[in-house]
């Protein structure tokens, strides 16, 4: 069975070119697979059935795995079992009709408005990654852009005196309005630090690093992680969160849906509706809280 998985992976590396960590995925819930198979004694890939791909499903249950690890098994298995299909190995693909256990969307992790404050209170205008920090943490919260939208900006993406960016990264371009704040952030940014931090004039990058090279995700991320430990705040941020706090801080305030579908960039107005679940849980906790007879 192991070479049926070698012969497999190389399929998929040949001829859908999936990327390394995408092949070494279905290769470990493969093996996985394999390693069960051999422990309840079947050792040849024919003997398998619908049965026991079940029972291999119930079992990774049983050992705790999260619902989206034991759909992402069988995807793996039955990408798997396709593909010995149609090379005539087995007769019969037994995950044919096959359901994946429903896995349940949860709620993303927002800051309280408080707790945003805090966090934008952290960069300290005293040095040139202060103001950077400072401009950059304004500008999410005032935008709600992703992170890799943000570290894409060039100069040329603002227009202060209008107040809005231009954001370019994706299939379409959005003009976000963005607040005083922000604005006043990013003028002083740009105004006493990022000339003294960019080394090679023609570097059109908004947001650089200490050497003056446009600043990585993986940099913003632990910037993110340094002023939420300044904070003391307890939640788990992620560079995404101000993002999430933005759309849901929009919507408590009576924002419609389709407004920040346009601001966040989301194609289909589904993976905005996320925030209108968020508001409702909250309508439901000031309820249960302040309602004498709740």
């Amino acid at each position: 069975m192991e070479s049926l998985v070698e012969e497999f992976i190389s399929f998929l590396e040949r001829d859908k070119r999936l990327s390394n960590n995408t092949l070494q995925s279905y290769k470990r819930d493969i093996e996985q697979y394999i390693a069960y198979l051999k422990d309840i004694n079947i050792h040849t890939i024919t003997k398998t059935t619908k049965t026991t791909i079940i029972a291999y499903l119930l079992h990774l249950q049983k050992k705790g795995r999260a619902t989206s690890t034991i759909s992402r098994n069988l995807a793996s298995i039955r990408s798997f079992y396709q593909y010995i299909t149609k090379s005539d190995i087995i007769d019969n693909d037994p995950t044919i009709d096959l359901e994946s256990p429903k896995v349940e969307k949860k709620l993303p992790q927002i800051l309280s408005t408080q707790e945003v404050e805090l966090l934008l209170e952290q960069p300290k205008c005293v040095d040139l990654k202060g103001y950077r920090d400072k401009a950059m943490l304004e500008l999410l919260y005032a935008t709600g852009i992703r992170v890799s939208e943000l570290i894409s900006l060039n100069v040329s993406d603002l227009n202060l005196d209008m107040g809005f960016i231009l954001c370019n990264k994706g299939t379409r371009e959005r003009m976000i309005p963005i607040g005083s704040m922000a604005i006043n952030a990013l003028k002083s940014y740009l105004g006493k630090a990022r000339g003294l931090m960019v080394q090679d004039n023609k570097e059109e990058a908004l947001f650089v690093n200490v050497n003056g090279k446009r600043l990585t995700r993986q940099g913003f991320w632990k910037i993110i992680k340094q002023y939420k430990n300044q904070a003391k705040i307890n939640k788990d941020i992620t560079p995404h969160t101000l993002r999430h706090s933005f759309a849901a801080h929009l919507l408590e305030n009576g924002a419609d849906l389709r407004s920040i579908q346009e601001m966040l960039g989301h194609s289909d107005i589904s993976s905005t509706q996320i925030y209108a679940q968020i508001a409702k849980n909250k309508i439901r906790e000031v309820y249960k809280k302040t309602h004498p007879r709740a």
